[in-house]
């Protein structure tokens, strides 16, 4: 009975982690560039006296879903997405490189190119700075050209390029930033064939009526292992009074 009671709980434990995950997906449909997270039930066996047979289940997380989102004509051209697999590179709060597909971008105080969640965006040789009075225009490569608003000369003059990656999906892991990272740490190579969408932001991924369908089949499974805990405790009561009237 207390091996039935463990095991019910413990997929009680591990449904409401799945659970919990599937809601973080949906507070982020709305998300730029958002990827969801993705998680899996695995079976182990009961290490331990009894049969062999007998196994629990456990919250395995499996990894993040790469697929691309909708693109999103804005015709903002301070905003920006990537067309295909890769990511951009920026600067994370550890001051080591990071990736994501979050585009879009403003200027501070000196000019420099900063994503809207305040991270630097990185170029081919570091920071990309903007001259002061000038329009930003991005190419299909990532090439930032600067162009004078006033003033004689409105010759586009390149500023920098940003630097565009393509690790692939087993390659990366997402931090509870949600920034990507390379698992095997280090930096990513350059890759010319990630290509630039300007004027456009990249939706998240999230389907928002499968997430609300998986929550519900999470809240039923929840409620078929507590039925489970209450049978075995039920079981174990009515074992007890058996042995008291022996």
């Amino acid at each position: 009975m207390d091996r039935m009671l463990y095991v019910a709980m413990n997929g009680a434990k591990h449904v409401e982690l799945q659970q919990s995950t599937t809601a973080h997906n949906l507070a982020n449909v709305h998300t730029n560039g958002y990827k969801a997270d993705q998680v899996a039930f695995r079976a182990l066996p009961v290490v331990g006296d009894g049969s062999p047979t007998r196994v629990y289940q456990v919250d395995h997380t499996v990894g993040h879903d790469l697929a691309q989102g909708s693109l999103q004509q804005t015709g903002n051209e301070r905003d920006f997405a990537l067309s295909g697999e890769g990511f951009f590179a920026v600067t994370a709060p550890d001051g080591a490189e990071a990736y994501t597909r979050d585009g879009g971008f403003v200027l501070d105080e000196a000019g420099v190119m900063r994503t809207r969640s305040g991270l630097t965006i990185v170029g081919d040789g570091g920071p990309i700075a903007v001259p002061e009075n000038s329009r930003v225009l991005i190419g299909r490569d990532g090439t930032v050209s600067a162009v004078p608003v006033d003033g004689g000369d409105r010759q586009a003059q390149v500023v920098g390029q940003i630097k565009l990656v393509k690790p692939g999906a087993r390659a990366v892991y997402k931090g509870e930033d949600g920034l990507f990272r390379l698992s095997a740490g280090g930096v990513a190579p350059q890759d010319d064939t990630v290509k630039v969408v300007s004027g456009a932001l990249e939706a998240s991924n999230v389907n928002a009526v499968e997430s609300l369908v998986q929550m519900i089949s999470h809240a039923r499974h929840y409620d078929l292992t507590v039925k489970l805990m209450q049978t075995a405790d039920q079981n174990a009561q009515r074992a007890t009074q058996l042995l008291s009237m022996g």
